[in-house]
Formats: structure tokens, C-alpha cells, sequence
């Protein structure tokens, strides 16, 4: 039975609940995966689409119950099977596509405007990060500045800190990024059946 707080809690959820995708190109690990859909959730992004070109396909709604605390439940999920059927499709529905990539000569993740009304960060794999094609047909190159000897991090903690950055830049007018009412309230009916 559902329920006055447990209805209020997805209620709030739902209301901070924003525009944006994240994209996760063949990724191995379905645990790293589910680490990115929890850290997603956190920040109310509510969409994320995955790419099986290369690796093996597994299902989203299924992997790392324990321990991503379900966190694929709540969010909304696309299977693609090739980096351009994703990546047209973003671009049809007017997203900016954001790479992260392990590269200088592109633009430091916090010295890039991220305040797009709608943005898709995209990850690629544990191993050799996005592919060619994908950064091709990204609109803009990232990367996060490191001081260390490592040149790269998980996926999941890579996933976070852009994450985090499009929120920390947002926060001021999040009121303009959040999904509309009727989103919302679609959300929170779905919700109630979980």
C-alpha cells in the first residue's frame, strides 16, 4: 500500500527530475554501469541510453540491484545498437553531445559551458573510452584535468564528476532544465507501481 509519504517522496523526486541523457558506449562491466545509473539518479538525471555496437548486450532495468540500491527502477532506459543510430537520433531531438575523451587538445570539462537545455554526456568503455566514431559526432570534446600520474579514472567516477559539473552549473536557473509538468507527473503515476 503506498503510502502520504512514500507518495510525497516520489512526488519531490519527480519535480527534480532534469533534462539531459547520459550515454554509455559499450560498456563491459555491467557493475560500473550500475554505479553510473545510481549516480544519475542522485543528480535527477532521469534518461540513459546505452550502446551495445561491439560488446555484449545486457539488460539495464536487471543488472546491480544490490548494488546501484536499484537505482535502475527509477529511470528510463534505450538500447541502441550502433553509435549512429544514438547519436542521430540525440541530434534530431536537439541535444548537445558532450565526449569525454582522454585527450588535452579538448576542452576542460570545468572550463566548458554545460547549461545547454538539452545535453547528452556520453562515456565510452573501461578500456579504450569512446570510439572514433563517437567522437567524430560529438558537438563538443571533454576531459577532466588530472595532477597525477594516473591519465584516467573509472567510468563511474568520470561519469560523476561530469555529472556533478552539469549540475554545479546549472544550479542557479535549475528551474529551467527540470522536466516539464507533464513529465513529471507521468513519472510519479509509473513510480507509484514500483
Amino acid at each position: 500500500m503506498l503510502t502520504q509519504k512514500r507518495l510525497s517522496k516520489i512526488k519531490s523526486v519527480a519535480s527534480g527530475r532534469q533534462e539531459g541523457i547520459v550515454v554509455l558506449q559499450d560498456i563491459y562491466d555491467p557493475h560500473n554501469a550500475a554505479a553510473v545509473l545510481r549516480t544519475a539518479d542522485a543528480f535527477g538525471i532521469q534518461k540513459v541510453f546505452f550502446i551495445f555496437g561491439k560488446r555484449e548486450k545486457f539488460n539495464p532495468k536487471k543488472v546491480g540491484k544490490a548494488a546501484s540500491s536499484s537505482a535502475n527502477k527509477w529511470l528510463t532506459f534505450k538500447v541502441f545498437s550502433s553509435t549512429k543510430d544514438c547519436f542521430r537520433q540525440l541530434k534530431r531531438q536537439g541535444y548537445s553531445i558532450v565526449g569525454t575523451v582522454l585527450d588535452e587538445q579538448a576542452k576542460s570539462i570545468f572550463k566548458t559551458k554545460l547549461t545547454y537545455p538539452k545535453i547528452a554526456l556520453v562515456f565510452g568503455n573501461e578500456h579504450s573510452g569512446l570510439s572514433a566514431e563517437a567522437v567524430a559526432m560529438s558537438d563538443i570534446r571533454v576531459y577532466i584535468p588530472m595532477r597525477g600520474f594516473v591519465q584516467s579514472l573509472n567510468l563511474s567516477v568520470t561519469a560523476a564528476i561530469c555529472m556533478y559539473e552539469v549540475f554545479r552549473q546549472r544550479q542557479k536557473q535549475l528551474h529551467k532544465f527540470l522536466l516539464g509538468k507533464w513529465e513529471q507527473n507521468k513519472l510519479a503515476k509509473l513510480w507509484q507501481k514500483n
